[in-house]
């Protein structure tokens, strides 16, 4: 058997590290000398502490770690899988962010125009019905949306319901946090007397984002500026529909992202 300390530098991480994993249940001490209080690990938990490792490399939280060390290989594979399609998610963002910071580099180099507010999003009010939807709300981060989107066409499918084309997000959060807010995503049905609800109805302030999803905050706050401008304020909560995405087989560079701002008059008196 090991100390601590030996194994800390066999697995090369920290004491701390492991009296948290113990703390957690994730990598408990074969054993705990009474006496001394000393911790004993054994050659046989080396796999279990480089499968922890390996699964924080791929980018899981240590709470998503837990259930994965005891779930069967079909479980773990549909996990793994899930996760490689974030990874992958993330790299062309990642792309796609540096392809944005050369535009804006070119830009300032050019012009010495920090940053455009506006940056020519066209902004309109139009009228909206409820959309019929099947629909799942929880506290989600965005990189978990095709999980969840998932479940709603296994749902239309099971279900027998005829999705309609509209799939969209709407964020209830008075603020946002890009790894937990509560979202609703929603899936348009044909069958309205079968969907879970009506949604998105009423007069809103409209854009069309063109591009990756990591810009979509421009959009955002040009929406923003004319409500303030044109004396109108929110009445609910934004939502997003997705006309063009990589699953429609569309490059990043035109996806398109119809946002809507839920709005009424401001009240003269105030």
């Amino acid at each position: 058997m090991y100390q601590i300390g030996e194994f800390s530098k066999i697995c090369q991480v920290s004491v701390k590290t492991l009296r948290h994993y113990d703390k957690l249940g994730l990598l408990r001490p074969l054993k705990v000398d009474a006496a001394t209080g000393y911790r004993y690990y054994g050659r046989e938990q080396l796999e279990r502490m480089l499968f922890i490792q390996k699964l924080k490399r791929y980018g899981f939280s240590l709470d998503q770690i837990q259930p994965l060390l005891s779930c069967d290989r079909h479980a773990l594979c549909q996990e793994l899988r899930r996760q490689r399609e974030v990874l992958q998610w993330r790299q062309m963002e990642l792309g796609m962010v540096l392809q944005e910071l050369a535009l804006h580099l070119g830009t300032l180099e050019r012009t010495g125009e920090k940053m455009e507010l506006c940056n020519g999003y066209e902004i309109a009010l139009t009228e909206r019905q409820p959309m019929a939807v099947l629909s799942c709300r929880r506290r989600m981060g965005v990189d978990e949306f095709g999980r969840y989107y998932g479940t709603l066409y296994e749902r239309a499918a099971k279900e027998g319901l005829t999705p309609s084309g509209v799939v969209g997000a709407m964020y209830h959060d008075e603020e946002f946090n890009r790894d937990a807010s509560d979202i609703e995503l929603f899936l348009g049905v044909r069958e309205e007397d079968r969907a879970d609800k009506r949604l998105g109805g009423g007069t809103c302030a409209k854009t069309l984002h063109r591009g990756s999803y990591s810009t979509l905050t421009e959009a955002y706050a040009a929406l923003v500026s004319w409500i303030e401008e044109n004396g109108y304020q929110w009445s609910g909560a934004p939502y997003d529909i997705y006309t063009k995405t990589a699953h429609n087989g569309f490059a990043p560079q035109d996806w398109e992202t119809e946002v809507y701002f839920p709005v009424r008059k401001k009240d003269a008196s105030l």
